[in-house]
């Protein structure tokens, strides 16, 4: 048993059980969903680690994408349950992306009008993709997300960005349904796990005939709004231990920095090969995991 983590917590009074359904609550007496309290004093090499392991997916999320796909499951191999674990990788993600926006903004890379349409069905879709997580239990959540993860692990191997043109095209109504729909589901994936959304909007963006600095740079801004309302739901359910969530935003910033240097003068490809293949190890020991 990790020492963040206790047995002695008291259940939640009913008036904060009906509060927190409205936002996605876990059910306490669910097997799989029982809360632990968390202890606010984790150990030195868990913080050390958690930085570590923050530091190396900054650089992956710069150089390669899907970070998370490798910080969720760990999480969850240190012990954390699933739910928390979720939870967690929220702080380190919505720090990281809000460092991101203003890179782009600075440079005068982020096209606002087509971020903001997109903006606020994927902050609905990230509050109802957070109740669906909360109200799954471990052991079902922990299969879901190696699904998904070698599901990604495909996406990456066919590299849409790399093989998919379409022509630039204005967004005329019924493409500007089509943009809100996508942004919507976008949100719900988003809400509840996280892991891959990446590469899921850069394939759906490209549709649009965006190149891939907007699309990066739209990616950051709808992934930092939807997480601005996804990470509180879990924050009410007692679902993040912040301080290995913030642990792991610090080296996520670190390495952020660290990538974008490294992105000007060696290329990474073998990085993107890397984490295909730590993607798919610890996508099966998910699966095998009991």
């Amino acid at each position: 048993m990790p020492p963040w983590q206790s047995h002695l917590g008291t259940p939640p009074c009913p008036r904060a059980i009906a509060v927190l359904s409205c936002v996605g609550h876990a059910d306490p007496h669910r097997p799989g969903n029982e809360r632990s309290p968390v202890n606010p004093s984790p150990e030195i090499w868990q913080l050390l680690l958690l930085f570590g392991i923050g530091l190396v997916a900054g650089v992956i999320n710069v150089l390669a994408g899907g970070g998370s796909l490798l910080t969720m499951p760990l999480l969850i191999f240190l012990g954390l349950p699933a739910a928390m674990a979720n939870g967690t990788n929220r702080v380190a993600i919505l720090l990281q992306n809000i460092v991101a926006v203003q890179g782009f903004r600075h440079r005068g890379r982020l096209p606002l009008k087509p971020a903001l349409l997109g903006t606020g069905p994927a902050a609905v879709g990230g509050v109802l993709g957070a109740r669906l997580a909360l109200d799954m239990d471990d052991s079902t959540f922990r299969l879901v997300l190696a699904g998904v993860m070698l599901m990604v692990a495909v996406l990456m191997i066919v590299d849409p960005a790399r093989r998919w043109r379409f022509p630039a095209a204005d967004l005329t109504p019924r493409r500007i349904v089509i943009w809100v729909a996508l942004f919507f589901l976008v949100g719900i994936y988003g809400g509840f796990i996280q892991a891959g959304v990446g590469f899921i909007m850069i394939t759906g963006l490209l549709a649009f005939g965006l190149d891939l600095v907007r699309i990066n740079a739209i990616k950051v801004f709808v992934v930092m709004v939807f997480t601005l309302c996804a990470l509180p739901a879990f924050a009410w359910a007692g679902q993040v231990n912040w301080p290995l969530g913030l642990t792991l935003a610090a080296g996520n910033m670190v390495g952020g920095w660290l990538g974008s240097q490294l992105a000007v003068s060696k290329g990474h490809g073998w990085l993107r090969k890397m984490v295909l293949v730590v993607t798919v190890l610890l996508a099966l020991k998910l699966l095998l995991w009991r």
